[in-house]
This record gives structure tokens, C-alpha cells and sequence, in this order.
């Protein structure tokens, strides 16, 4: 099994969550974080006045599946995402030594 978190620009969630549904994901979990690479921050206006920002809104998205089918949720993820402007994210994939539900007691891809 593998593991794998992304990181994209927030106006890309419903591209990708639209194009892990159609790989048949069952589930993700989705997090609003805040963070830089090589943007370095951004500048912002609030009432006239300009504000640098140390850290860019993003989101994360982590995604449980099996071994065989991460190549293709890493490839959804991608060109869902992908805007070809800097920022657009990152994605990391892990393997996942298991999996337990909770409510039935399944483990493993079973339990995905």
C-alpha cells in the first residue's frame, strides 16, 4: 500500500477530488495549511495598504490506496493540479506498512 500527500494551490481541490473519484479513491483527508518553497511568500493589499505574507495558503490532500494504483492517482493528481505557474505544489508518496477500520476490523487494502 502507499501513502501519499499533496500539496496544490486551494482553487485546485475540486479538479483533483473530481479526478481521484473517477480512479474509484473511496477517501481522502483534506487540510488547509499554510507554507513556502520557492515563492517565498506573496505581497498582499488590505485597505490600501500592502502586506508581505511569510507563508502561502495551500492545501494538503493525503490519499490511502494500493501499491498498484498509486502511479495513477500521482498522475491525476498532477495534471488536476497542475497550472504551470510556480507554486503549484508538491506531491510525496510513502509506503504504508497497514491499514486497520476501525468499525469492521479490516486491515490492510481491505480496510482502504
Amino acid at each position: 500500500m502507499k501513502y501519499i500527500i499533496a500539496v496544490i494551490k486551494p482553487h485546485k481541490l475540486d479538479p483533483v477530488r473530481e479526478a481521484l473519484t473517477a480512479l474509484g479513491v473511496s477517501g481522502m483527508t483534506v487540510t488547509e495549511v499554510k507554507g513556502f518553497g520557492r515563492q517565498k511568500g506573496q505581497t498582499e493589499i488590505y485597505r490600501g495598504a500592502e502586506y508581505a505574507t511569510n507563508m502561502v495558503p495551500k492545501v494538503k490532500i493525503e490519499v490511502a490506496c494500493a501499491s498498484d494504483q498509486a502511479p495513477a492517482v500521482i498522475e491525476a493528481i498532477q495534471h488536476a493540479a497542475e497550472t504551470g505557474a510556480i507554486g503549484d505544489g508538491k506531491i510525496f508518496e510513502f509506503d504504508l506498512a497497514g491499514a486497520l477500520r476501525i468499525r469492521t476490523g479490516d486491515t490492510n487494502e481491505t480496510a482502504l
